[in-house]
């Protein structure tokens, strides 16, 4: 039997993730495999680290990579930071608010969920009203809500959530790298990212940064494996994590200077992250931030241009995801399928009450360019117009290169 050479399709990715990874990235990922504790490896994992540290902007010494997908390192982190029997509020507008409900319950966690219409994001006064109830251990929240295309202002919440002595522990994973995110000076405690979004690199990575109040939890649960400890290392005094594998309290011990022996790390996924953010930060992080704005208000100006409704509350809305309704004359997959089937651009639906109902075009990282935007909207134009959707033709790439003129 002979089976497939692996030879994908060449496919454009402008839906919310996975988008398409940086050339650079994909050319790093072929290098020569290290020993996980090669010197020069080593040094590969600090520069990661650091380089990390800038994009997150933050200080936090805690700050490195998980080998496990963006939804591994929400659990990583959430079940290291969280004991059972902890009051978390979760202040859901979409999918993935729920996600965070889903893990913090499996651990034990004390869960009250304030939700919102999808579409919309909660107002500060509504969150405290819940924290001025008292007891809560953290808040745990989602900045850029792909299901929806909303993004949550997180500036207002850190500080209630140092008002009222509660941890911040934020899902970063849709806009880290293309969204001005300041962990440090929005009172983040702890903050998650994923590789396939705005970071450029294939799905399989996450990034995490937590500081000192959540690194002491981590070290009262600490609980180094039998076969590895020696007679130096004490048991925590909480309960332990119940993951082995995104045990952070050894992950530590892996990034640090102990390098403590946890798991074989994925060589050619770290070089392909190191490459990433080096691609980041030789852009700029201001200068990268600009231009998923100018990318957007371009993709904007095109759908409003052909008559299409965006979805939700405009003043939310991520820079990096568009969601727009769908129009009559035509249902989503006949959509999504044209798309891909005659353009090779893919586009997500949504989920939940969305399905359906909406559909989703991403802005992300490498996939943010000038020219992606222009084949988008003519792509998007043409298999409306094709399934008798009055649409005025020519005006959406009309409208977009006027934005790009005008900058």
């Amino acid at each position: 039997m002979n089976f497939k050479e692996i030879n994908p399709s060449p496919r454009l990715l402008m839906c919310p993730g996975p988008t398409d990874a940086d050339p650079r990235v994909l050319r790093a990922m072929s290098a020569h495999i290290l020993g996980q504790f090669d010197p020069e490896f080593l040094d590969l994992m600090a520069e990661t680290q650091e380089m990390a540290r800038r994009v997150f902007q933050t200080a936090n010494h805690q700050t490195y990579v998980v080998d496990t997908t963006s939804r591994g390192g929400l659990e990583t982190v959430l079940t290291g930071a969280i004991c059972p029997g902890d009051k978390v509020l979760i202040p859901a507008f979409g999918r993935f608010g729920y996600l965070l409900s889903e893990i913090l319950e499996r651990c034990g966690a004390e869960i009250t969920l304030l939700e919102r219409e999808w579409g919309t994001v909660f107002e500060p006064d509504e969150i405290e009203a819940e924290l001025k109830k008292g007891g809560y251990k953290a808040v745990a929240c989602i900045h850029g809500e792909t299901s929806t295309s909303m993004m949550q202002p997180m500036e207002e919440i850190g500080k209630l959530c140092k008002k009222y002595d509660a941890l911040l522990i934020v899902d970063t994973v849709a806009t880290l790298g293309g969204v001005d995110i300041r962990v440090d000076e929005w009172g983040i405690d702890g903050c998650i990212a994923g590789t396939q979004k705005c970071i450029s690199a294939p799905s399989g990575s996450a990034l995490i940064t937590y500081n000192k109040k959540i690194e002491d939890i981590i070290l009262a649960r600490k609980k180094v494996e039998k076969g590895i400890r020696t007679d130096t290392d004490v048991d925590g005094t909480l309960p332990g994590i119940p993951s082995n594998y995104l045990d952070l309290a050894q992950l530590q011990d892996y990034w640090g200077p102990r390098h403590l022996n946890h798991h074989t790390e994925a060589t050619c996924m770290q070089y392909g992250v190191h490459e990433a953010l080096r691609c980041i930060l030789l852009e700029g992080l201001q200068e990268r931030f600009a231009r998923h704005i100018l990318n957007d208000k371009a993709l904007t100006a095109g759908l409003e241009a052909m008559g299409l409704t965006i979805f939700g509350d405009i003043k939310n809305k991520m820079p990096v995801v568009t969601a727009i309704n769908i129009p009559e004359g035509i249902d989503g997959p006949t959509l999504r399928g044209q798309m891909l089937n005659e353009f090779g651009i893919e586009v997500a639906t949504s989920f939940g009450p969305l399905d359906g109902k909406i559909i989703r075009i991403g802005n992300m990282g490498y996939s943010s360019q000038k020219r992606n935007i222009l084949f988008t909207l003519g792509a998007l134009e043409a298999v409306l117009i094709r399934n008798h959707v009055k649409v005025p033709a020519g005006d959406a790439v009309q409208a977009a290169l006027e934005v790009y003129q005008n900058a």
